[in-house]
C-alpha cells in the first residue's frame, strides 16, 4: 500500500479529545503554531465535509484559524505525505475521516514525525465515535478537554445534538456538521437521547 523508506520509532501521535465547545481545534492550532515557531515543517488537514466556518482553515469556535488541505477522504493525505518535506502532521475533525487514517497516522509516527489529531470521542448520542477510540489507543499523549454543560454549568463530556429545540432522537444520523444552532456541551447528567 505505502512505501516508506524511513522508518524509526522515535515519531508520536497525540490525540486532543472532547465533546463540542471544549476547545480542541483551539489546542491543536496552538501545537501546531508552537512548532512552527520551532521551524518545523507542518502538515495540516481537516475533512472537507467541516466547512462550517472556512474551507480551507482549521478555525476554533472563538475565531483562531490555521491555514489546511481539506480532504474528501484519507487517502488524499497520503499524496502529500509521500511528496512533502515535513515534521509535523495535524489533523482536525479526525473523526470524519475513514478507518485507513488510522494506518497512515500509525507509518507517519514510524517515519520519526509528529501526529496531532484532533476530534470528538463520542457521537452525540454518548457513544464512542468511530476511529477515535482506536487513535487513543495508540497514541503516545491523549488529551481529553472537558466543556461546560450548557443546563447544569458543571463540565461537560458530552455533545448534545439539538433538532427542532429537543434533544435527539438515538436512531438519526451520526454525522451532521453543525455549530450552536445543533450543538451544545452537556454533562452525562444532563445529557438525552430520545430512544
Amino acid at each position: 500500500m505505502m512505501d516508506f523508506i524511513e522508518y524509526s520509532k522515535n515519531g508520536s501521535i497525540e490525540i486532543i479529545v472532547g465533546p463540542m465547545y471544549a476547545g480542541k481545534s483551539e489546542e491543536l492550532i496552538r501545537r501546531v503554531n508552537r512548532a512552527k515557531i520551532a521551524n518545523l515543517r507542518v502538515l495540516s488537514f481537516k475533512p472537507a465535509i467541516d466547512n462550517r466556518y472556512s474551507d480551507n482553515h482549521i478555525t476554533s469556535h472563538n475565531g483562531k484559524k490555521l491555514e489546511c488541505i481539506s480532504v474528501t477522504n484519507a487517502a488524499e493525505i497520503l499524496q502529500y505525505i509521500i511528496n512533502e518535506e515535513f515534521d509535523v502532521l495535524s489533523i482536525d475533525e479526525v473523526q470524519f475521516l475513514e478507518e485507513e487514517i488510522i494506518g497512515i497516522c500509525q507509518r507517519v509516527a514510524d517515519m520519526d514525525k509528529r501526529v496531532i489529531c484532533s476530534g470528538l470521542d463520542m457521537d452525540f448520542r454518548g457513544e464512542p465515535f468511530k476511529i477515535v477510540p482506536d487513535l487513543m489507543a495508540i497514541a503516545e499523549n491523549v488529551t481529553k478537554l472537558t466543556a461546560i454543560c450548557m443546563k447544569c454549568k458543571m463540565p461537560a463530556t458530552r455533545t448534545q445534538r439539538i433538532v427542532n429545540g429537543k434533544p435527539a432522537k438515538y436512531d438519526d444520523p451520526t454525522i451532521m456538521v453543525g455549530a450552536n444552532e445543533s450543538y451544545e456541551a452537556r454533562c452525562r447528567a444532563c445529557h438525552e437521547v430520545i430512544k
